[in-house]
C-alpha cells in the first residue's frame, strides 16, 4: 500500500509563481530580492492556511540560490524553523542569538523562520530585541503570526510587515480543478464551490476538505456528496424554501423545515442562509450587479430565473424578517416556533389575503374634499314626512285623497312649505310661531266622514338633519392647508358656540367661606383627602370678586391647582357669580419645621421650658 500524502502538503507551492491569492505579496518580495532591497526583518502575518510559512521556505530557499546561481542546491542548513509556541523561553531565544552569530558553510545568508511569534514570552521578545534590531550581515529573521495584536510595538517598529490577506472562493475553486484534474477526479464546479466556501480563505482547510469528500465519493465528486458529507445547506435548499414563500404555501414550509431540522442543522443557520439567499436573488435582479454572485455560471442562471419571479418590496422585507429572526434566535425560549413564525410571515408577504393587507388604509383628505363630501352628504340626508302626535289605529289614505290634502292648502302656507323644504339648518328657520301655524288643519276641511276618524294631520314637512357644514371636521394638521382649515373651523365653533349665563349675584366673605368648609366636606366623604387636607391648610381672604390662598409650600400649590377647575365651578354655582377667580400664593417663611434629630427636639422643649438646659448641664446628661 503506497503511503498517502495529504495534498496540502503535496501540492505546497515551491516557488513565488504557485503561491494561490497572494500576487501582490510575492511580486514585492520578488522585486526585493532581484533589486538586493530585502529587509533582514520580516513579518508575515495574515489568516490561517494563506501562504505565510510557504512564502517564507520559499524566499530563504530564494535568496540563496539568486547568490550562487545554482538552482539546485537545497541550502536545507541555512534555514533554520523555530515553533516559538513550544520554544517561547528565554533560553530558547539565546540559543538562537548565539547560532546567529557563525556565518554560513555555504550560501550567502543565514534564515530563521520563527513561526507562531505570538507566542513569545515577555521577557524573550525582550532578549529577542537587540538581536532583531542590529543583526549580523548574514542573518534575515522572517515572523509569523497569526495574531499580530499581541506582538509587542517595539517588535513590530523593528519588521517589514506584510499583510496575507484571505484567498478568494474564485481562486480555490480554481486551484482545486487543478488539482482534480492531476488527480484525475471528475469534480463539478458547484460542489468545488461549497468546498471553496466552506474553506472560509484558508487554502489548507479547503485542501483537507478535498481529502476527505474524495475519500467519501471516490472520483466522481458531486454537489449532493458534498452537501451531504459536510452537512452543509445548499443552494437547492434555499431555492426550494423560496419557492414555497412565493406560492404562499405555508404548510408545505413548515413540512420543509421540519425535514431541514431532522437532518441535524441548527436553525439559525437555516435562517440566516435563508437571508443571505434573499441577498443574493436581489444582486441577481440586475444584470450589472449579478458578477457580485461567488457561484458557477448554472447557479447564476438560477438565480437569475428566480430573482425575476420576486419583487425589491419582498426581498426587502424578507431580509429585515430573517436578519431579526436570526439576531432575537439565542433569546428566544422556544425557537423552533421563532423561526417558524418568522417563515409564516415570510410567506404573508405576497399574499393578498393576508392580514397585514387586509389593514384599512387611511386616506387623509384635503379641506376641498371635505367640502365636497359634506356638500354630497347633505343632499340625501332628508328624512320623510312625519306626523306630530301618533295616531291611534289610523286609516290609511289612498294616494289620491292625499294629492287632495295637500292641494287645499293655502298658498301661504305653500310658500312656508317650500321655503321649509330649501333649508337644511335648524339655524336658519324663521319664527318658530309661524311655523307652528301652519303645521295642522282640522280634519273637517279635508275629510268627511265618520266621527271614529277624526284626527288631525300634519302638512307634510322635513325633519331638518344637520349636514356636515355644520359639524365639526376632523381635519389633518400635516399641511399647511390642514392648519389653517382647522384654524378657521375653532374660530367658527366659537362664534356658534352660545354664550354662558353670566351671574353677578353679591355674596360676602362669610358666604365665601361658608361654600369653602362645604366643598372641603364634600371632598371628604368622596376620598379626596389630599386635597381636602390643603385647603383646610389657611383660611382664604376675599378681595373683591378674587379669593386669595396663601399655602406654604409649592406641593400643596400643584394639588390645589389640579383640582381648581372643579372647586372654582362648585364656588360659582354655590354663590350664583361666575365672576370669581382664585390666586394661590406660597409663603415660603410660613412652612412649618418639623423636628427630627433629638438635638432638634431638645432645642424645641427648651424654648418652652429654658430650666431644662440647667438641668442637662447641672447633672452632665447627653442629649
Amino acid at each position: 500500500m503506497e503511503h498517502f500524502v495529504v495534498s496540502a502538503r503535496k501540492y505546497r507551492p515551491e516557488t513565488f509563481e504557485d503561491v494561490v491569492g497572494q500576487k501582490a505579496i510575492t511580486n514585492t518580495l520578488l522585486n526585493a530580492i532581484n533589486n538586493d532591497h530585502l529587509a533582514q526583518a520580516l513579518l508575515f502575518t495574515g489568516p490561517r492556511g494563506v501562504g505565510k510559512t510557504s512564502c517564507a521556505r520559499i524566499l530563504a530557499k530564494k535568496i540563496n540560490q539568486d547568490a550562487t546561481d545554482d538552482e539546485t542546491t537545497d541550502f536545507a542548513f541555512n534555514i533554520f524553523e523555530l515553533d516559538a509556541a513550544s520554544n517561547n523561553s528565554v533560553d530558547d531565544i539565546r540559543n538562537l542569538t548565539d547560532q546567529v552569530r557563525i556565518p554560513p558553510q555555504s550560501g550567502k545568508y543565514k534564515v530563521y523562520i520563527i513561526d507562531e511569534v505570538h507566542m513569545l514570552s515577555q521577557s524573550a521578545f525582550n532578549a529577542f530585541l537587540k538581536t532583531l534590531e542590529e543583526p549580523p550581515k548574514h542573518a534575515i529573521f522572517i515572523l509569523a503570526t497569526t495574531e499580530k495584536h499581541k506582538i509587542i510595538p517595539t517588535i513590530l517598529s523593528r519588521c517589514q510587515i506584510f499583510d496575507f490577506k484571505r484567498i478568494t472562493v474564485r481562486d480555490i475553486k480554481e486551484h482545486l480543478a487543478d488539482i482534480a484534474i492531476k488527480e484525475g477526479v471528475d469534480a463539478d464546479e458547484d460542489a468545488l464551490h461549497i468546498i471553496a466556501q466552506k474553506a472560509d480563505g484558508a487554502m489548507r482547510d479547503a485542501l483537507s476538505t478535498y481529502d476527505r469528500v474524495v475519500s467519501f465519493s471516490g472520483n466522481k465528486l458531486t454537489r449532493e456528496a458534498v452537501t451531504e458529507n459536510l452537512n452543509v445547506l445548499d443552494y437547492e435548499t434555499f431555492f426550494r424554501t423560496t419557492d414555497f414563500l412565493l406560492e404562499n404555501n405555508i404548510p408545505e414550509t413548515l413540512i420543509y423545515f421540519n425535514k431541514i431540522l431532522a437532518k441535524g442543522f441548527d436553525g439559525q443557520h437555516f435562517i440566516a442562509g435563508l437571508a443571505s439567499h434573499f441577498r443574493d436573488l436581489m444582486v441577481a435582479k440586475n444584470q450589472q450587479t449579478i458578477s457580485l454572485l461567488e457561484v458557477g455560471e448554472l447557479t447564476k442562471s438560477r438565480y437569475f430565473e428566480q430573482s425575476q419571479a420576486t419583487s425589491y418590496t419582498f426581498l426587502q422585507e424578507g431580509i429585515d424578517l430573517a436578519n431579526t429572526c436570526d439576531f432575537n434566535y439565542k433569546l428566544s425560549q422556544n425557537q423552533r416556533l421563532h423561526v417558524e413564525l418568522c417563515l409564516m410571515k415570510l410567506a404573508s408577504l405576497t399574499d393578498p389575503n393576508s392580514t397585514e393587507k387586509k389593514k384599512t388604509k387611511h386616506h387623509i383628505l384635503s379641506p376641498e374634499e371635505v367640502e365636497e363630501a359634506s356638500s354630497q352628504f347633505t343632499e340625501v340626508a332628508q328624512y320623510q314626512p312625519t306626523t306630530e302626535k301618533p295616531v291611534e289605529k289610523a286609516s290609511v289614505e289612498p294616494e289620491d285623497k292625499v294629492k287632495e290634502n295637500i292641494s287645499e292648502v293655502s298658498p301661504a302656507q305653500d310658500v312656508d312649505l317650500k321655503s321649509t323644504e330649501a333649508q337644511s339648518s335648524p339655524a336658519k328657520n324663521t319664527n318658530p310661531t309661524e311655523a307652528k301655524s301652519t303645521e295642522t288643519k282640522p280634519v273637517s276641511e279635508i275629510q268627511s266622514g265618520s266621527s271614529e276618524e277624526k284626527h288631525t294631520v300634519e302638512e307634510p314637512q322635513e325633519r331638518i338633519r344637520p349636514s356636515l357644514k355644520h359639524t365639526p371636521k376632523k381635519v389633518n394638521g400635516l399641511s399647511i392647508k390642514s392648519i389653517q382649515e382647522k384654524k378657521r373651523l375653532k374660530e367658527q365653533l366659537k362664534k356658534d358656540k352660545p354664550e354662558e349665563e353670566v351671574l353677578t349675584s353679591e355674596f360676602t366673605e362669610e358666604d365665601m367661606q361658608k361654600a369653602w368648609k362645604e366643598y372641603i366636606q364634600l371632598l371628604s366623604e368622596n376620598g379626596s383627602k389630599i386635597v381636602a387636607s390643603v385647603m383646610g391648610t389657611s383660611q382664604p381672604k376675599l378681595d373683591g370678586k378674587v379669593i386669595k390662598l396663601e399655602l406654604p409650600n409649592d406641593s400643596m400649590r400643584l394639588n390645589l391647582i389640579q383640582d381648581q377647575g372643579d372647586l372654582m365651578r362648585y364656588l360659582r354655582e354655590k354663590l350664583q357669580n361666575t365672576l370669581i377667580s382664585l390666586d394661590i400664593s406660597v409663603n415660603h417663611t410660613s412652612e412649618k419645621k418639623y423636628v427630627y434629630t433629638p438635638r432638634e427636639k431638645f432645642e424645641k422643649l427648651c424654648e418652652k421650658n429654658p430650666n431644662l438646659e440647667l438641668l442637662r448641664t447641672t447633672f452632665d446628661l447627653d442629649i
